[in-house]
């Protein structure tokens, strides 16, 4: 597996990779083909996981012919990753000092043994996953603090923060979005953590929440690069939630939390919906208010509904706005063939073939009964990326989708045109080094050998059935 091989080992496999192919080479042509070229092959059956393994050969007319033109670009990408919620910092900060920090590298490092996770997603007080419901301004029943005298990040400090900095001391780079479930109970309709709508005599006190959360934690040495107006403000279900309808938001955002975020000097970006992608008039409707867009950098998605090519539909009525995709989960126990094929098809090819600058997985750490999480609508099977139990760390599905781009396809690679053969859905980018990485999922149910030409580069890969393969050259 990918995370036990060492570099010695790695040096060992490209050795006698090489002498392989030399070997089979019929040509010093044949040889310059594969010259510089690496990939790293992940099977849905788990007989290999990103390994550093690949079958390259000559091109021929029958094979399927990849071509990717680097001249045409599109999106920069800002980062592949996780949510770090709550629960999930809560088991790694319960971790020994050394299996935390060894962890911690191997997610966020940028070495060989590293998956160079380079996105984390935050909630704003508790998200579904974490132990308690909470705010920064819980008061009791009848009060209000419209001053937020009695802001404080409170439970946070606990493992949230300490774990964040741990991080950005191993990632100073990482870029860190941040999202509300649930506004102070005393500013809602209802009254509760779940569900309810927020105020409107409220909404000033709540953008100035906001606010002030970002420069708190700005205090503790965190950029909060980005924040979602609500997590899925379409389903008040969850513990925390709220309910905000798209004409809700655009007058909180228009009104509100734009004045504030440019009268206190905050230049986080401000993305609005954060939900599923069946839903692109939501955003639309808010970005068609002139007011509104200039205080808003883009639009988040999800797709437990709806087909990603929707959100090509925000772009195109808003082609000067960003998109994001921020969440998608697995659920327990986890089928790795089902969910790997899904999620990379769908969210790491997908997501950004459809202008997405992030692919963002659901929580990064859960134990092995997948808790905590709140009552009242937790979500009770939500599979981490990792299974954290003790100082055990057991990778799951969405360690190795994220893995197979987050690895080599760092921040500020732009994509570029590619074509898309039958049952080989690829996407593929220009790196900040030069290279050009490509991701290529072979969908069919036969092998499939693939001429692939970027430019002036160019190679022939054999891809199994089912194979995923990052192709970089």
């Amino acid at each position: 597996m990918f995370h036990k091989i060492h570099t010695k080992h790695f040096y060992a496999i490209a050795v006698l990779s090489a002498m392989a192919l030399i070997s089979s080479c019929k040509s010093a042509k044949d040889i310059e083909n594969v010259s510089g070229v690496s990939a790293y092959i992940t099977m849905p059956d788990k007989s290999v996981l990103l390994e550093k393994t690949a079958t390259f050969s000559k091109p021929a007319a029958d094979h399927v012919q990849l071509t990717i033109n680097p001249a045409v670009k599109y999106q920069e990408m800002d980062g592949f990753g996780y949510s770090l919620t709550g629960g999930s910092a809560l088991h790694i900060a319960k971790m020994t000092a050394p299996a935390r920090t060894a962890l911690l590298k191997e997610l966020f490092g940028t070495g060989d043994e590293s998956i160079g996770v380079s996105y984390l997603r935050i909630s704003i007080g508790a998200s579904d996953l974490d132990e308690l419901v909470f705010s920064y301004n819980d008061l009791p029943k009848g009060q209000t603090d419209v001053n937020l005298e009695k802001f404080d990040l409170g439970y946070d400090k606990k493992y949230l923060i300490p774990v964040l900095k741990e991080i950005l001391a191993i990632s100073p780079n990482i870029k860190i979005l941040a999202s509300p479930w649930s506004p102070p109970v005393w500013m809602k309709d209802n009254g509760d953590t779940k569900g309810g709508s927020l105020k409107p005599e409220y909404y000033t006190a709540y953008a100035n929440y906001l606010v002030k959360y970002i420069q708190e934690m700005k205090k503790n040495g965190i950029a909060i690069d980005a924040l979602t107006v609500q997590n899925e403000p379409l389903h008040p279900g969850n513990n925390p939630s709220l309910l905000m309808p798209a004409d809700a938001q655009k007058v909180f955002v228009r009104d509100h939390l734009g004045a504030a975020f440019s009268k206190n000097n905050i230049h986080t970006k401000i993305i609005i919906y954060d939900h599923n992608a069946d839903r692109p008039d939501y955003p639309i409707s808010i970005l068609d208010d002139a007011k509104a867009a200039q205080y808003v950098d883009g639009s988040a998605f999800h797709l437990y509904g709806g087909t990603v090519d929707a959100i090509s539909k925000v772009h195109e009525a808003h082609p000067s706005k960003n998109l994001y995709f921020t969440e998608q989960w697995v659920g327990a126990p986890g089928n790795f063939k089902k969910e790997f094929n899904w999620h990379i098809e769908n969210l790491i090819i997908g997501a950004p073939r459809n202008w997405c600058k992030t692919v963002l997985e659901w929580n990064l750490a859960a134990d092995t009964k997948q808790d905590p999480h709140t009552d009242r609508g937790g979500c009770d099977r939500c599979l981490g990326a990792i299974t954290i139990d003790g100082d055990k760390v057991t990778r799951e599905p969405a360690y190795y989708i994220i893995a197979q781009a987050s690895k080599f396809v760092r921040p500020g690679s732009v994509r570029i045109e590619s074509n898309m053969p039958k049952n080989l859905p690829n996407v593929a980018y220009t790196t900040p080094d030069g290279k050009t990485a490509t991701i290529i999922q072979n969908t069919s149910k036969e092998t499939q050998t693939v001429d692939v030409t970027a430019g002036d580069k160019k190679t022939t890969i054999t891809l199994k059935a089912g194979a995923v393969a990052t192709l970089v050259l």
